[in-house]
């Protein structure tokens, strides 16, 4: 069965009845149909905050299909609840262009699923039309500003960074040549598009803490300088006001619920390997702040994700996890360990045992922060006995509490074992405090050196020339003390997508700079990260259908 197919045997629960079970007033839902709704921002209580247990679920280095982090994530939610622990989930939500593109849905997996499914995955509250509306009303300002004769600021036609978004995979827009058609055409220029999940709206979304926050981070957005070399922000537009009007409605974070009827919040999507690859700091505030644990989770690898996750989010929220869970799969071990894509189902337990270093360094990398790691070992069908024994006897020589996560198959029930060393885990841990990778009063390349060597196992870091003259740029302007968000690759803990497992002995090429302004971090930028992906020969797009009384075919 697919996991629409799935979905679809469980009937949801009344989104009420959901509200009910985190004690929130029926008055405070504003609903969207039967089965969704938006909490006000109202909810989050900065007491309940320091009492609840954050859990952060994160993954080895992941074959392309994913190593089930959000299944993973739903099906320990599911598992806490059943052994008597008040527990959400709190996840992002899924973009059109992966659903339409080589993944499908984004809502978890099997029998550890978000519902309504389809919802989720398609328009779902209209977060993601608001972001990208947003986006492109400051790109309509720009250039309404630099087609006027009176009001012009004087951009640079050459040195707007500004683009505009769409939702979805269109390989024919990242960069094209606008502004044609004569005087009343605007100015041509060259520009190009980003996936919305790459926006720094969206990333500004999620950084925020209030309306008047998200207000005050879209004026700092930096769009680029005049023919004098002045720097523009979208203040200079006045353009904050009506970005923020436009989202008045998508800063209220999104209650759903799993398959077994637990509640599960959904607010934001930015991607990992291009920004913070988090939900927002709202979403997981109301969580924290409605529930004993909450379970969130981190874009790809720990190098992504949950480096981004402490780093960043949890700087700028002022919130730490009690406990790290670390999903592995017996598949990307053996990936990391030498066999091909087409072989992981043939069992190999040399290849897995070579995989252990990409686990090892995950391993280094997580235990730096000083928060206790879990590792959750998702099965498929094609693990034998012999791989399962190898990995769980490795995890346990390597004092790594360790237990197989069967939520696929068995939802709840099948994380029991995992929920319960979570909940060891996060009992025996006092400290309120993490071990940031960096300082912000370290300079920009002294912070990518650090998470370079710490997090990667790199040896060493090079800047090209255009990108010493671009850092050097966004310093002058005063931006030395941001946080920094690596752009590189989620195929390996490296900047080189071809080397897998635990690569070593090599450096870090970061080859340009962008800077987040509003969102408030310097993107250090490591080999070439598209910011508005293709589709595959075989989209997945060609498989979704919708039948006649409204019944969606295809998703998975």
């Amino acid at each position: 069965m697919t996991d629409l197919e799935i979905a679809n045997l469980t009937t949801p629960a009344p989104i009420r009845e959901i509200a009910e079970k985190l004690s929130i007033a029926e008055e405070e839902l504003e609903y969207y149909g039967k089965y969704k709704a938006k909490l006000p921002l109202t909810l989050i209580n900065e007491a309940q905050i320091a009492q609840s247990n954050l859990i952060l679920v994160t993954a080895i280095t992941p074959t392309p299909a994913g190593e089930g982090k959000t299944t993973t994530t739903i099906g320990l939610v599911d598992a806490l609840n059943q052994i008597g622990k008040k527990s959400t989930a709190v996840i992002r939500e899924p973009s059109l262009g992966p659903v339409f593109g080589i993944k499908g849905g984004a809502a978890g997996g099997g029998r550890s699923q978000v519902i309504p499914m389809e919802d989720i995955n398609l328009h779902f509250t209209g977060d993601f039309s608001a972001i990208e509306k947003a986006n492109n009303l400051l790109a309509v300002l720009i250039d309404n500003n630099m087609q006027s004769k009176k009001r012009s600021l004087q951009l640079d036609p050459r040195k707007v960074l500004w683009k505009r978004t769409l939702d979805m995979n269109d390989r024919a827009l990242r960069n094209i040549v606008l502004g044609l058609g004569g005087t009343n055409g605007g100015i041509p220029r060259e520009s190009g598009f980003n996936i919305t999940a790459a926006s720094e709206v969206m990333a500004i979304l999620c950084q925020s803490k209030s309306i008047s926050d998200l207000k005050e981070r879209f004026a700092n957005i930096y769009i680029g300088d005049t023919l004098s070399g002045q720097a523009i922000f979208a203040r200079d537009l006045n353009a904050q006001g009506a970005m923020a009007a436009l989202m008045k409605e998508a800063i209220k974070p999104n209650l759903v619920q799993t398959l077994e009827h637990n509640p599960a919040i959904i607010h934001g999507g930015p991607f990992a390997n291009i920004a913070q690859g988090t939900n927002s700091i709202l979403a997981t505030k109301i969580g924290m702040s409605l529930s004993d644990y909450v379970v969130t989770e981190g874009g790809f690898g720990s190098d992504l994700g949950a480096e981004k996750f402490l780093n960043i989010k949890c700087r700028e929220a002022q919130i730490a996890p009690k406990a790290i869970v670390l999903v592995a799969t017996i598949r990307a071990l053996k990936y990391h360990g030498g066999q091909t894509l087409k072989e992981l189902e043939i069992e190999n337990t040399e290849a897995l045992e070579r995989g252990f270093a990409n686990l090892d360094g995950h391993l280094a990398a997580l235990k730096s922060f000083g928060v206790p790691v879990v590792i959750s070992i998702n099965v498929f069908s094609s693990d034998t006995d012999a791989e399962k024994s190898l990995l769980l006897d490795y995890c346990e020589k390597q004092g790594i509490p360790a237990a197989i996560s069967e939520g696929w198959a068995k939802g709840g029930l099948g994380c029991i074992e995992l929920a319960q060393k979570v909940v060891e885990t996060t009992e025996q841990n006092d400290s309120k405090e993490l071990n940031f990778t960096y300082q912000l009063e370290d300079s920009p390349f002294t912070k990518i050196e650090k998470v370079a060597k710490k997090i990667y196992g790199a040896d060493s870091v090079v800047l090209t020339n255009a990108a010493k003259n671009k850092l050097k740029r966004f310093e002058e302007l005063g931006y030395s003390n941001l946080p920094i968000c690596i752009a590189k690759t989620q195929k390996s803990l490296s900047d080189d997508e071809k080397k897998l497992g635990r690569p070593q002995g090599f450096e870090v090429q970061i080859r340009d700079f962008e800077i987040a302004a509003g969102a408030g971090f310097i993107i250090p930028i490591a080999g070439e990260i598209l910011r508005m992906p293709g589709l595959p020969l075989v989209p997945a797009a060609e498989l979704i259908d919708i039948e006649e009384d409204g019944t969606i075919t295809g998703l998975f």
